[in-house]
């Protein structure tokens, strides 16, 4: 090619780029764009079957819900991703706020520094969970379901079965300030959403995470620190699950011991949903914090449509089921169309 035809080319060439980049930039978030249409068909079906459901109080009631799993989901992603579940979390949930209270009536400690305890509480549990795992070879499904219940018990243990009430009214301060009118502790849960995916997408930890859930044994020949990753993952999961207890105490102002159940489903389906692979390696924030969101839309429509508590459990399960069934649909076809 003469010097002549590269400058004709390079026009053309430079009109092209920015195609090119737009549909790379499609294809690099086609999962969360699925999840965000979802969300927006989901919310205009719910607005017609409901009148109340663009109101600004149920607007509020919806980030409301939002918090607790969202915050859980964050830890339940790190897990998940490095092909691990935590089967635990609703329990450590539960005895991290038995310990927030008892740090805040019984040793009548500062609430910062209570809240600090109880994060360090439920960091140094899922650090068991995570050394089980990796240096005790055994299946994350089974540490974490012994955990779940060995947590479950100590909060009954640590409380005497009794709620703890009472609470400093610095503490309800967390749970009920606004910002701009909206609810402060949203904003601080999408603060920490952005926070996560800045650290899995843009660092090393992140991009090792990734591929130790890929490829475990890759990772290891790579000379990624894979044992320390994962312990990493349940570290954060469990303090992250002490962090969704001071949320969900500083709302109630009342620490129950069974407080957080159920909330490890919710977790994992708002994980599932968001298309992380419970294979681990593949999952991002963003869709995790959009499957946060569809989770609490279902509830929100399953509530302004009266139907019972005791049917929204098995509309969740169904949820997962179809959500996994889809993720493995997707994944089919991918590999097919590799080869």
């Amino acid at each position: 090619m003469n010097i002549d035809q590269q400058k004709s080319a390079d026009p053309a060439a430079r009109a092209l780029a920015p195609r090119h980049r737009q549909y790379g930039l499609l294809q690099r978030f086609q999962l969360e764009l699925r999840m965000l249409a979802v969300l927006v068909v989901l919310a205009i079906v719910l607005s017609i079957a409901s009148p109340h459901f663009f109101s600004l109080g149920n607007v509020f009631n919806l980030m409301d819900q939002s918090v607790v799993i969202g915050i859980a989901a964050i830890g339940q992603t790190f897990v998940i991703l490095v092909a691990g579940i935590d089967l635990s979390v609703g329990a450590l949930t539960g005895v991290a706020g038995i310990v927030l209270g008892l740090a805040l009536t019984a040793m009548g400690l500062p609430v910062p520094v209570a809240i600090l305890a109880a994060l360090l509480f439920g960091g140094l549990m899922g650090l068991i969970n995570g050394l089980l795992v990796t240096f005790g070879r055994i299946a994350p499904f089974i540490v974490t379901l012994g955990m779940m219940s060995i947590a479950r018990s100590l909060a009954y243990v640590f409380s005497d079965g009794n709620s703890i009430s009472s609470l400093p009214e610095g503490l309800s301060y967390i749970g009920s300030a606004e910002l701009f009118g909206v609810p402060a502790n949203f904003i601080f849960v999408v603060l920490l959403f952005a926070a996560a995916w800045y650290y899995m997408t843009y660092t090393k930890g992140g991009r090792s995470i990734y591929a130790i859930g890929s490829n475990i044994e890759a990772a290891r020949a790579a000379g990624l620190k894979v044992s320390y990753y994962t312990n990493l993952a349940y570290v954060v999961s469990g303090a992250l699950s002490a962090l969704a207890a001071v949320m969900l105490s500083s709302r109630l102002m009342s620490i129950d011991p069974i407080a957080g159940s159920g909330l490890e489903l919710d977790s994992i389906a708002a994980v599932v949903i968001g298309g992380a692979s419970l294979f681990g390696g593949r999952g991002s924030m963003i869709g995790t914090f959009f499957g946060v969101l569809i989770m609490a839309l279902i509830r929100n429509g399953l509530n302004l449509s009266n139907v019972s508590p005791y049917w929204q459990g098995s509309a969740i399960g169904a949820i997962i089921i179809v959500a996994v069934l889809a993720e493995r649909i997707v994944t089919t076809r991918l590999s097919s169309r590799r080869q």
